[in-house]
C-alpha cells in the first residue's frame, strides 16, 4: 500500500469530499483604469500561456491609454488561470511572483484558492485532468469562438482531500513534471539539431545555386495564386484545419474550399505574413491566405512548396508596412522560381520528404517520444486525481 493509499485509508475511509470551485477560490479584483495614471501593465492575453508548459511567455506592456477592453483582471501570485474561450484547448497556468499585481484579460477564469482548503499546486494539477477536460467539453457554448462561462467553470466540483494527502500528491506530480521538464529540453535540444541539419540539407537541394544555371520563371506564371473565403462556422473541432492570418491553423470546419497538395501563404499578421505552408489534406483557406498550386505538369506543388519554405525571410521581406503588415499578391507572383525538370524536382521532393518526416512525423522519432512522455505523466496524474467521493 501507497502511502498516500494509507493516509487515505486513515483520514478518508469513507470517500473524499468533492466541493465546487466557487466554494474554495474566490475572484480577482478588477482594475480601475481611470485611477492607474500612467501606470504600466504587462498583460497575460490568450496566446500569452504556452500550451504545453503552462508557462507564460509572451505579454506585452499596456497602460490606461492603450489597454484592450478585455485587460480588467488583476492576478496575484498563486491565482491560477483557466482560459474560457476556446476552454478545449486547456490552457492553464498559475501566476508566478514576477506577475503579482498584473493585468490578465477577461478570457481567464481567475481562480484564487482558498489555501486552508486547497494547495495552488493541487488546484493546477486538477485542472490538466481528463475529467475537467470532459467537463470543459460538455459545458462549453458552441460558436464561431467557443466558451465556457466563469460561472460553469466555478460549479466544477473538485476533491478536497486533507492538506496532508495533497502535499503528498503535488509532491509526487511536481517531481514528476520536473524530469519531465528536464528530459523534454534535452529532446527538444536535439529535435532542434535535428531541424537545423533539414534546413542545411534543404538549402543544399533547393538553394538558388543549384539552379544558376537552369531557366526560371515567375512565381505567377508556374502557378495560381488565390485567397480563400470565411466559412460559416469556425471551432476547435471539425474535419478540416483552417488557414488564414498567421502561421498556424486558426480552428476547424466542418467542410473545404481546398484540396491538399496545396501551398499556402498568409497574407496578413505580424506574425504569419510571408510565411510558408503546406497542407497534405483538404482544407478552408480563409480569405488573408494565399493558396498557390501549380498550373501545369511543369511543376510539382511539393517542389514550390521546398524552393518557397528555403527563401521564406525573402517572402516576408515582400510585406509592406503599416497597422497590419501585408503581402501583396502583385509582389508574390514577381518572385521568381527555377524549373528543373519534373524528375529531378521529384528526385528532390523525395529526400526531403524524408527528412520532414525525421524532423515533423508526430508518429516518428522524437516528437513520438514527446508526446509518450506527456502521456505518461497525464495518466499517473489522472490515477493520483482520482478519488471515491464521500456520500
Amino acid at each position: 500500500m501507497s502511502q498516500i493509499d494509507k493516509l487515505l485509508a486513515k483520514h478518508c475511509p469513507e470517500g473524499v469530499e468533492f466541493r465546487p470551485l466557487a466554494e474554495i477560490a474566490s475572484k480577482s479584483a478588477s482594475i480601475k483604469w481611470v485611477s492607474a495614471a500612467d501606470a504600466s501593465f504587462k498583460y497575460i492575453d490568450l496566446s500569452s500561456v504556452d500550451r504545453i508548459t503552462r508557462q507564460i511567455g509572451d505579454t506585452v506592456s499596456v497602460t490606461a491609454a492603450d489597454a484592450p477592453s478585455r485587460a480588467r483582471q488583476i492576478v496575484r501570485t498563486g491565482d491560477v488561470i483557466f482560459a474560457t474561450t476556446r476552454p478545449t484547448q486547456m490552457r492553464w497556468a498559475v501566476i508566478p511572483e514576477e506577475y503579482d499585481g498584473q493585468i490578465a484579460s477577461t478570457g481567464y477564469c481567475v481562480l484564487r484558492p482558498d489555501n486552508d482548503v486547497i494547495l495552488t499546486n493541487f488546484l493546477a494539477h486538477i485542472l490538466g485532468t481528463g475529467t475537467f477536460s470532459r467537463y470543459v467539453e460538455a459545458n462549453q457554448i458552441e460558436g464561431n469562438y467557443p466558451s465556457i462561462p466563469d460561472s460553469r467553470v466555478r460549479e466544477f466540483k473538485v476533491p478536497v482531500p486533507p492538506l496532508e494527502i495533497q502535499r503528498e500528491i503535488v509532491g509526487i506530480l511536481d517531481t514528476f513534471s520536473k524530469m519531465e521538464a528536464e528530459l523534454e529540453a534535452e529532446l527538444e535540444a536535439e529535435l532542434e539539431a535535428r531541424k537545423q541539419q533539414y534546413e542545411y540539407y534543404r538549402d543544399r537541394l533547393v538553394g538558388r545555386r543549384n539552379f544558376v544555371s537552369g531557366e526560371w520563371t515567375e512565381l505567377a506564371v508556374a502557378a495560381s495564386i488565390r485567397t480563400g473565403s470565411k466559412p460559416m462556422i469556425i471551432s476547435d473541432s471539425g474535419n478540416f484545419p483552417y488557414i488564414n492570418a498567421g502561421n498556424e491553423p486558426s480552428g476547424f470546419t466542418n467542410n473545404s474550399n481546398a484540396p491538399g497538395g496545396a501551398v499556402t501563404i498568409p497574407s496578413r499578421g505580424q506574425g504569419g505574413a510571408g510565411h510558408v505552408g503546406f497542407q497534405k489534406e483538404d482544407f478552408w483557406c480563409g480569405p488573408l491566405c494565399y493558396r498557390v498550386e501549380t498550373k501545369s505538369s511543369a511543376f510539382i506543388n511539393k517542389f514550390l512548396y521546398y524552393y518557397l519554405r528555403n527563401i521564406q525571410e525573402e517572402l516576408v521581406g515582400l510585406r509592406k508596412v503599416g497597422s497590419i503588415p501585408a503581402v501583396n499578391k502583385s509582389d508574390l507572383g514577381k518572385v521568381k522560381v527555377p524549373m528543373p525538370d519534373i524528375e529531378e524536382q521529384q528526385r528532390i521532393v523525395d529526400l526531403l520528404d524524408k527528412f520532414d518526416v525525421l524532423v515533423n512525423d508526430l508518429s516518428l522519432g522524437l516528437p513520438a517520444e514527446l508526446a509518450a512522455r506527456r502521456q505518461q505523466y497525464e495518466y499517473y496524474r489522472d490515477q493520483l486525481l482520482t478519488f471515491k467521493e464521500a456520500e
